[in-house]
């Protein structure tokens, strides 16, 4: 029997304007994706997998009105230092993303900023000292 939900997430789907534009722009942040139809694409990370798929049908799928507002959701993208903050910031800036917080000093004691995507997600890029950040990525309270 159940005991109650796994504290994970195995998926998170982005609700992207154009698809396609979407996939070009975070393979030009060096992530490499797959399309099993030509319409939604997956990109595997470390434990979990990242989906770009149309708005309308994703707000459907979930059975939701689109209002087109920010859904109150910012991921989250750890790195090793404050140097590869600015570095993954100026790499998403270079891509096509729009700066919405340069990289500085935070007031929780690490350092980071947010970048935009073409669709209005935003990314944090963060430093934090307090976090363990595994050699694959994945990051682990202390």
């Amino acid at each position: 029997m159940l005991e109650g939900m796994d504290q994970r997430i195995s998926l998170i789907t982005l609700g992207v304007a154009d698809p396609a534009r979407s996939r070009r722009f975070y393979e030009a942040l060096g992530w490499s994706g797959e399309s099993p139809d030509g319409d939604v694409v997956f990109f595997q990370t470390p434990g979990m997998i990242v989906a770009l798929w149309g708005r309308d049908k994703l707000a459907e799928d979930s059975a939701v009105s689109d209002t087109g507002g920010w859904g109150g959701v910012t991921l989250a993208h750890n790195v090793a230092s404050a140097a590869e903050v600015d570095a993954v910031l100026a790499e998403a800036e270079a891509a096509g993303a729009t700066i919405g917080r340069p990289g500085a000093t935070a007031f929780w004691g690490g350092y980071s900023g947010v970048f935009i995507d073409p669709d209005g997600h935003p990314w944090e890029v963060a430093h934090n000292p307090a976090w363990i950040l595994e050699e694959d990525g994945s990051v682990r309270l202390r």
